[in-house]
């Protein structure tokens, strides 16, 4: 399905980039021809990721360091990339999520993951948005035919029902979703198409650690999914390289979920934490802020 060559010549951007889900992507790309544009911020990280992907796959790999809360300092990365030639798309992978009782939040615990996931994601593509209207216009207008700019959000798969012990990213990934139909309608007469994905649990080190805290990576998705397995960041690469290769411009404006049919059957990732008592709760919450320590110590 996915022949060498298949992303030739195309230059994709994908936030959060340096690790995980957004890592993963990026190589799947690159594998297939497309130079790729990885930001976050740790700069240290994307700087070895991108050593370690060009020494594997060769190609292409810029690198850009900031924090998307930033409005302004995600115009001015988004000035420098297209100084150096356009975009074909956007990967919105960029995001933060942690466990909680809502009443246990904090105004800034709320504001860190609301900063990152939804106005952080916005800044991003409405900062590239602008770049590809101008360009349509410049152009004389874009007309049905020609190459579409394409742009793919991360989101989960609690956005329609909502998601317990996680409502700050459940409300901001609720806003990226709407955001995405929003845009896919405004955007598609300059040639621009959005769509999103919410994937299910596919075991990362930030996904684990923060949201199955002291858990083995995979365990829950194992005893409760409809196909008694978590995702693999395969399925994710392949769906995310059929999102944004071309072939297939008419599909814009939805939201796919890719979860083994875990949504459905079970209403929402967290909500057998209902049952966790308080003890279990401080346990989490220390697992949590131990990892954050980390995380900050290796930031320096």
């Amino acid at each position: 399905m996915f022949q060498p060559g298949l992303l030739a010549g195309r230059r994709y951007l994908v936030t959060g980039g340096g690790t995980g889900l957004g890592r993963a992507m990026s190589e799947r790309f690159l594998q297939l021809g497309a130079s790729v544009v990885i930001c976050g911020r740790r700069k240290a990280v994307l700087d070895e990721t991108a050593a370690e992907m060009t020494a594997t796959y060769g190609g292409k790999v810029e690198t850009h360091g900031l924090d998307i809360r930033d409005a302004q300092a995600v115009d001015a990365m988004v000035e420098r990339i297209f100084t150096d030639g356009p975009l074909d798309g956007l990967v919105n992978n960029a995001a933060g999520n942690f466990i909680s009782p809502t009443e246990a939040l904090s105004s800034r615990a709320f504001d860190a993951i609301a900063n990152i996931v939804f106005h952080g994601t916005f800044y991003v593509t409405n900062a590239i948005g602008k770049q590809w209207i101008r360009g349509a216009r410049e152009a004389g207008g874009w007309q049905p035919g020609k190459p579409m700019k394409s742009v793919l959000s991360i989101v989960v798969t609690w956005v329609d029902n909502g998601g317990p012990y996680v409502v700050p990213s459940a409300m901001s990934k609720a806003g990226v979703a709407t955001m995405t139909r929003s845009l896919a309608v405004e955007w598609a007469k300059y040639g621009i198409r959005l769509n999103a994905v919410g994937p299910g649990e596919i075991p990362t080190e930030g996904m684990s650690k923060r949201l199955n805290p002291g858990e083995e990576p995979g365990a829950r998705s194992k005893a409760t999914n409809p196909q008694m397995r978590p995702g693999t960041m395969s399925e994710l690469q392949n769906l995310a390289t059929f999102l944004m290769a071309p072939g297939c411009d008419w599909l814009t404006g939805e939201v796919l979920f890719m979860d083994g049919a875990n949504h459905l059957a079970t209403g929402g990732t967290f909500y057998a934490l209902r049952e966790w008592s308080d003890a279990q709760w401080q346990e989490a919450r220390d697992r949590i802020e131990a990892q954050n320590a980390k995380d900050r110590g290796q930031r320096g």
